[in-house]
């Protein structure tokens, strides 16, 4: 009796002495414990994902891949797998099971060391959140501490769906959601009995027990969960076996990304990282919407990457990257050639390719995936041998004068079979924007996004070249000079007595043709033309006026070259200005979000632009309305003369023979079907050929395209947003121009494009007049034949007299007139 009593009394002391250091630790560590609102209001990291306007995903940003998800939305099997393996008494204990703790304070006895096993799942969520995976007595006291407030504060169902959705699970997946995508590309309420149980297996250790990284000890794995669900009765025999024998089928998964558009996905995050910085941007859970429509990116993406294909095919082949063996050499082994290739990497459409061996007309390829392939003579009969820039040597006649046994080469996916290419040598980039409110509908800054991430499409920041001139020609139109005014198209030599040389801008080609109408002169991108309307306005006047198209008055040259495009701008400055003439007169700003949902998908930001005010009548909600820059009536003679870029002279143009520099639209079927007449749009070549442009839209979709060479070596080099690109002496060569060499680009793009765009006929404003105009002088006219066309004027600028028979426009002009 006395010995039960020392005893009892021993233990009352321990149990007394232990409470007061269990209490004074809980004192000493409750600074450093969360607080209750962190407990209930746990923000999960989770990336940011970024849409197309349409919905599909684009990119992913953040180290850690989750997919929240609610506890009803988790399969009961899934859940039944981890209760089974992890906790079984989870809905019986108070966060903390005492028969967990003996077993493991029996297995640190027997071993000496503090082993893992015992923690519920509470205590694991504990861990997970807040403190280290250190097996140390410090560290298991708090996990405790943490468990117990954790079961006070939430419920058993609340701790069991916030560790579902945080446990860690190898390869970046958080969650069970993640888990299932990237390991077998699943929602979790698709996965199968034996997938669940192998996803429920791998927290114990994700990074060796995973079936990617180690199939055999994830299938051991596998099988205790299986066997605990069997022993739980929450499994039958039956489903025991099925699950078992199924195979260790999966492989890693990546963000299920449905539209690759890496050059805008990297606006998005340089935009979203200014908004909330990098913590919340990476591991919020944002969910961006943007305002590209996913049909029309993708058209973009392979417009500038077959255009600038088409480009490099024109200028010759440049030989093979590498030569693995000589032809008369043993041929490496297939599976060693597979291997090499794998090494390599795929380039926009170009993947590597090794030569096995070459026919008269034909050549035999291996790609590191797949059997050997043909590639056929129309693959590769456009290589001619690159000499330089404007020089290609001779077509070649058999397949042997272009390959040879050996090559690592590229080749490209056509229609018609597979395509000897190479990376291409220029750069190119298209912006395409609403005009109404300046939303983004496609953004493509580059060939490829692997080579360089320099956004030329918005950073770039290039000579505008002949497309300025519609900004040039809408300036004299604002100060006197109509569609039907004659200026002198003939060449200007001005002495320059400080450089001591003498400015000779020229037509190009070289051709002029005296006194020209206006609109005549814009449609066939008049050098001479542009830079006399220059000087007739003053270049104060000209560099004031062009601000208005949003236009930097700092980065405008003050002096006449202006006037042939010499200001540097970005493709995106350019759509800019052009969707002042396609709206009416307005300056919108683009933007390229349109909505940003939180983790809680509650929406934290919808755009509200500023908009065209012809939508400002018809918005049932208030509006912000964008500033009228121009009037509608000189909106519309502009668009007026750039039609005539695109249809020349129009009905009589089979009598008077003339056609606009855009003229190659016209033998588009798909844009002629969806637009007919009301496409307008401007090429742009600089001087020196560097830079090459086209711009232009119908009533809802502005496009600019653009082709040059940057800094090479910088562009393989860049890696940031912020990094600028010089662009080298490397001009456009070959007889390319804006026509030749961006045109094509901008109707391959729009042929899709304009199938989701607004188009409506370019309406004649209020205001402006019609008078029928003798085309040679300009005059009105009495008759009704091609000789003759209706002109449009504003009030008071029509001509008032008419032109005499035997008057011409030859004797407008005296030949030592400088201006006009």
């Amino acid at each position: 009796m006395k010995i039960f009593k020392w005893v009892l009394g021993v233990s009352v002391a321990l149990a007394i002495f232990g409470t007061i250091i269990v209490a004074g630790l809980y004192l000493y560590w409750e600074d450093e414990l969360p607080s209750v609102a962190e407990l209930k209001e746990v923000r999960l990291q989770t990336p940011m994902q970024v849409y197309s306007s349409d919905g599909e995903l684009i990119a992913q940003f953040g180290e850690i891949r989750r997919i929240p998800l609610q506890l009803e939305e988790i399969p009961q099997p899934l859940i039944n797998a981890f209760l089974a393996t992890e906790d079984q008494r989870f809905y019986d204990h108070f966060g903390i099971d005492p028969i967990g703790v003996a077993r493991a304070f029996f297995l640190m006895v027997s071993s000496g060391e503090i082993q893992g096993g015992g923690s519920t799942i509470t205590q694991q969520l504990a861990r997970n959140f807040y403190l280290s995976f250190d097996q140390t007595w410090t560290r298991k006291i708090k996990e405790a501490f943490i468990s117990l407030r954790m079961e006070k504060e939430l419920t058993k169902d609340e701790i069991l769906e916030l560790y579902l959705n945080k446990i860690t699970f190898g390869h970046r997946a958080h969650g069970v959601g993640a888990a299932a995508q990237v390991y077998y590309g699943k929602d979790v309420a698709d996965l199968s009995l034996a997938q669940m149980a192998m996803i429920a297996g791998l927290p114990k250790a994700p990074s060796t027990m995973n079936p990617i990284s180690n199939p055999e000890r994830a299938r051991e794995r596998r099988a205790v969960v299986l066997g605990r669900m069997l022993a739980e009765r929450v499994i039958n025999q039956q489903e025991y076996r099925d699950a078992l024998a199924e195979p260790i089928d999966t492989r890693l998964h990546g963000a299920e990304v449905t539209m690759s558009a890496p050059y805008l996905a990297e606006m998005v995050r340089a935009d979203m990282v200014s908004r909330y910085g990098e913590d919340a941007t990476y591991n919020g859970g944002f969910k961006v919407f943007t305002t590209v429509n996913a049909k029309q990116q993708r058209a973009a993406q392979r417009a500038v990457q077959l255009n600038l294909h088409e480009y490099d095919e024109r200028h010759g082949y440049r030989g093979a990257e590498q030569v693995l063996w000589q032809p008369e050499e043993s041929a490496w082994e297939h599976e060693a050639i597979r291997d090499f290739l794998r090494q390599q990497e795929a380039v926009g459409l170009t993947v590597p390719a090794v030569v096995l061996g070459v026919t008269e007309r034909a050549a035999l390829v291996l790609t590191a995936s797949g059997s050997p392939r043909e590639l056929p003579w129309q693959g590769i009969a456009w290589a001619r041998p690159y000499m330089h820039a404007d020089r290609q040597g001779a077509a070649p006649n058999t397949a042997a004068e272009v390959l040879a046994s050996g090559q690592l080469i590229r080749v490209r996916a056509t229609e018609n079979g597979l395509r000897l290419a190479q990376v291409p040598e220029p750069s190119g980039a298209i912006i395409s924007l609403r005009p109404q409110d300046g939303s983004i509908a496609a953004a493509v800054g580059g060939y490829s996004f692997a080579i360089s991430q320099y956004n030329r499409a918005i950073q770039a920041e290039r000579q505008a070249g002949s497309n300025i001139k519609p900004f040039i020609y809408s300036a004299a139109l604002e100060n006197g000079f109509t569609l039907a005014t004659l200026v002198n198209d003939a060449p200007i030599n001005q002495w320059n007595p400080g450089s001591g040389i003498a400015w000779r801008p020229r037509n190009s080609p070289d051709v002029y043709e005296g006194p020209i109408r206006v609109r005549q002169a814009l449609a066939k991108s008049k050098n001479v033309v542009s830079v006399r309307l220059m000087r007739s306005l003053g270049i104060d006047t000209t560099v004031e006026y062009l601000t208005r198209f949003g236009f930097a008055i700092d980065e405008l040259p003050r002096n006449e070259s202006l006037s042939l495009g010499s200001a540097s701008m970005t493709p995106l400055e350019v759509a800019r200005g052009y969707a002042v003439f396609a709206n009416g007169g307005y300056l919108v700003n683009p933007y390229f979000i349109e909505r940003i949902v939180d983790n809680n998908e509650q929406v934290v930001y919808t755009a509200r632009p500023a908009v065209a005010c012809v939508l400002c009548e018809n918005e049932e909600r208030e509006v912000v309305q964008a500033p009228q820059v121009i009037t509608e009536q000189n909106a519309y003679l502009v668009t007026q003369a750039m039609n005539s870029a695109v249809w020349g002279g129009g009905s009589w143009q089979h009598r008077t023979g003339w056609n606009g520099t855009a003229w190659r639209i016209q033998r588009s079927k798909p844009i002629v079907d969806l637009a007919g007449r009301n496409i307008v749009g401007k090429t742009g070549t600089t001087n020196d050929s560097k830079d090459t442009w086209f711009s232009g839209f119908v009533s809802g979709l502005v496009t600019t395209a653009w082709v040059g060479f940057d800094n090479l070596e910088r562009a393989l080099g860049s890696t940031t947003m912020n990094e600028n690109l010089d662009s080298s002496e490397q001009p456009i060569s070959g007889a390319e121009g804006g026509a030749k060499t961006a045109l094509p680009m901008w109707i391959n793009y729009m042929e899709t494009a304009l199938e989701d765009a607004t188009i409506e006929p370019f309406q004649v404003p209020p205001g402006l007049v019609m008078a029928r105009i003798d085309l040679e002088t300009g005059k009105l006219s009495r008759k009704s034949d091609y000789t003759t066309r209706f002109e449009y004027f504003l009030p008071g600028t029509a001509p008032t007299e008419y032109a005499d028979e035997k008057s011409s426009s030859k004797d407008i002009f005296s030949e030592d007139d400088s201006i006009f």
